[in-house]
């Protein structure tokens, strides 16, 4: 599972959407598609391109731009993530959560729920995003046998290209094209909520899954 949109509020693609304004850009799926789910500084080089200015300053001013965010919207967990992880557990699959910071993001988010994940319990994969490969690897696993929940289509197309199941959350108003560019890449799964995420849904998927009709 993805951490900062799915198990987390998203506190990233709201302050892409204010990066871009403030430089008197119109925000749009194309920036959302080229942006998220990338590893930061190819983020900030295609940014650069587009905005204008120094990437490494751009990156620079992005995480700034996020602090003031996180302080008038602080960083918090989503309504049902405890109990989707409860959940798990209770069906006994392997789970790990993944995102672009370094592990000390998970540590203060998600640290008292550390028990809900197996080792190495959370993967940093800013440096090979989406990381569907080298996280179905690290567990040993066909692609066939692991399901991603995430908030970005990015990673929804490259599951589909792998034939791992996924399931969608494109959540909150910061994703504001997520939605849409998850429907035209085929994906299935698609839910508001992570009460929808329930063991019904899950085994679903996973006979889908096994059926290879995930994305069928």
């Amino acid at each position: 599972m993805n951490i900062d949109g799915v198990l987390l509020n998203d506190s990233f693609s709201p302050v892409m959407r204010r990066l871009v304004e403030s430089r008197g850009r119109a925000y749009s799926a194309r920036f959302e598609r080229e942006l998220l789910s990338q590893p930061q500084h190819v983020a900030a080089r295609w940014a650069a391109d587009e905005l204008g200015g120094d990437a490494e300053q751009l990156l620079k001013e992005y995480f700034a731009l996020r602090e003031e965010y996180v302080q008038e919207h602080p960083v918090h967990m989503l309504d049902g993530a405890a109990e989707l992880l409860a959940t798990l557990r209770a069906l006994q699959v392997r789970t790990v959560c993944y995102g672009g910071l370094d592990r000390s993001h998970f540590a203060r988010h998600l640290g008292e729920f550390a028990h809900c994940f197996d080792a190495p319990g959370y993967v940093c994969t800013n440096d090979f995003r989406p990381g569907i490969r080298e996280i179905t690897e690290l567990f040993g696993l066909r692609h066939d046998q692991v399901l991603f929940i995430d908030d970005v289509a990015r990673v929804a197309g490259t599951a589909r290209e792998r034939g791992t199941a996924f399931i969608g959350h494109p959540g909150e108003s910061g994703h504001g094209y997520q939605r849409q560019l998850m429907e035209t890449a085929g994906v299935r799964h698609i839910v508001g909520t992570l009460w929808e995420i329930d063991e019904t849904l899950l085994r679903t998927v996973d006979a889908e899954a096994a059926a290879g009709r995930i994305w069928g």
